[in-house]
């Protein structure tokens, strides 16, 4: 069986060409550009109300968790999280960020114990991680993630 390092296929809908990188490794993201069709959804469809439910997740007790903006329009802007799930957008977010290639609400962050769940909310211009567009993602103390033109760090400190 031959294995092949990239992958051609267009799009039965809209007919746009999309190339696929293959590289097995269980480490990285497979990145696909441009983003299919089929893979997009309209950011309408999001319902931003399941999201806020309550579901007993809970801001670490032993650290306080921060996100500094360390590039963008809102640079220097350090955000001490008072709650474990926040939504990050341009307007009616938890976290409002000053900047006009961030959706309204773009993405949603998720403490945990040490790390934190980045989830993009079908934004339109896409949440990055290590410079890859990223549907989800695990920060860990220190990671730094992009929305629009903002850079955003994570940062976990001990009470």
């Amino acid at each position: 069986m031959a294995v092949h390092p990239r992958v051609q296929f267009q799009c039965a809908k809209c007919g746009q060409t999309t190339v696929v990188e293959i590289e097995r490794r269980p480490d990285r993201t497979v990145v696909m550009t441009p983003l299919p069709s089929f893979a997009r959804s309209s950011a309408s469809t999001t319902n931003v109300n399941l999201l806020l439910e309550d579901d007993g997740l809970e801001l670490p007790a032993s650290k306080s968790v921060s996100l500094t903006v360390v590039a963008g329009p809102d640079k220097g802007s350090i955000h001490k999280l008072k709650k474990a799930r926040v939504i990050l957008g341009r307007e009616d977010a938890d976290i409002a960020l000053n900047d006009q290639e961030i959706s309204r609400h773009h993405c949603l962050l998720e403490v945990r114990d040490g790390h934190a769940n980045l989830k993009d909310l079908d934004s339109t211009n896409g949440t990055f991680f290590d410079e890859e567009r990223v549907r989800a993602a695990m920060l860990q103390n220190g990671s730094e993630f992009r929305i629009g033109t903002t850079l955003i760090r994570i940062d976990f400190k001990a009470k």
